[in-house]
């Protein structure tokens, strides 16, 4: 039994996230629309509400030719074409010009460029170059040499690879990173147990857990190439203000930051750090603001390494939901009322 209530605040709010769950039919126009549909607004009196498409032809309604609530939506139809965009990249050698990508999925150049950059954050071009460095990183390891790894990540050489300063060299990461140390120190907190790394820059890593074997594996896993120092005596200060800031988010942690990711990942993550405590955001609301796509927000946030410090867990669902968070749930919610957030029943 459908809630008439809640499928018009969805309806109003243009949430894609009840697609699929029903339609809205109008009876001034004789049309069902799905939930996102970009159409304008009609009268709530002129509304009616179905489980399905079938439901609402039954009733006597045809399907709107701009948002098609029978098939996959123009959002989803866009997705599907910058998935198989993102395949062409992968395979195809040399690499497609954007032209050329453009003309292989059917679409403009710009069209193309905008629905890419929405959904992965990158342009084309950036996102094969970030597949390439995951795919040599990957080789690093067990390749013969440096050379032989960039080729099989698709480089045409290895000159591209030392283009980026203050990175460690493809030969330092080889070498188990090699000339690179970081610190880490475990506490309990309100939340459970922390862990925190730091580089020479300054804190790399803030991680939730339950026990430290998960939370030394999490940490291994997001810096393999590091050389691991456990150092409880000389991150002490730093632990006891970050366990201060959980306890009181007033007092925050005013630590030096080595943030490690995409231009697009950094950039998601400062807007974060500008969320003030006791507020939050709709992953929506960051997306217009960065000019991006709400999956992308959701990813970089998804991979943010500095827990609290980059505090992710201040940003929830387009309904206001607390939605998922890399440490739990739980973790989020205990945070968000620490800070005096208000938080949906």
């Amino acid at each position: 039994m459908l809630d008439a209530d809640l499928c018009w605040q969805a309806v109003c709010a243009r949430d894609a996230g009840r697609d699929g769950q029903f339609v809205f039919a109008v009876h001034s126009t004789g049309i069902y629309c799905r939930p996102s549909c970009p159409a304008r607004r009609p009268k709530r009196a002129n509304v009616s509400f179905h489980a399905a498409p079938g439901a609402a032809e039954a009733a006597g309604f045809r399907p709107c030719k701009r948002c098609s609530p029978q098939g996959k939506s123009p959002a989803e139809q866009l997705d599907a074409l910058v998935i198989a965009a993102c395949q062409l990249l992968q395979h195809s050698e040399p690499a497609p010009t954007l032209e050329q990508l453009a003309a292989r999925i059917g679409l403009s150049a710009s069209h193309l460029s905008r629905a890419f950059k929405a959904r992965t954050g990158l342009t084309p071009r950036a996102w094969l170059g970030a597949y390439r460095r995951q795919r040599l990183d990957a080789n690093l390891a067990q390749a013969d040499t440096v050379l032989q790894a960039a080729l099989d990540a698709g480089y045409p050489g290895t000159r591209a690879l030392y283009a980026q300063a203050g990175a460690l060299s493809p030969a330092q990461r080889r070498h188990k990173g090699a000339g690179e140390t970081l610190r880490y120190a475990i506490a309990a907190c309100p939340l459970g147990l922390l862990l925190l790394a730091a580089s020479d820059k300054g804190a790399c890593a803030l991680l939730f857990g339950d026990d430290e074997a998960s939370l030394c594996r999490e940490l291994g896993e997001r810096f393999a190439a590091a050389e691991l120092q456990r150092d409880q005596q000389g991150l002490h200060g730093w632990l006891q203000e970050v366990i201060g800031q959980i306890i009181e988010p007033k007092h925050a942690a005013r630590l030096p930051l080595d943030l490690r990711g995409t231009a697009f990942q950094q950039q998601v993550w400062q807007a974060l750090c500008d969320i003030p405590p006791g507020q939050t955001r709709r992953y929506g609301e960051l997306a217009e603001q960065l000019g991006s796509h709400a999956r992308a927000v959701a990813r970089a946030c998804a991979s943010n390494p500095l827990g609290l410090l980059v505090p992710c867990h201040r940003v929830i669902g387009a309904s206001g939901s607390l939605t998922g968070y890399r440490w739990g749930v739980q973790r989020k919610a205990t945070l968000l009322q620490q800070e005096g957030a208000p938080l949906e029943p």
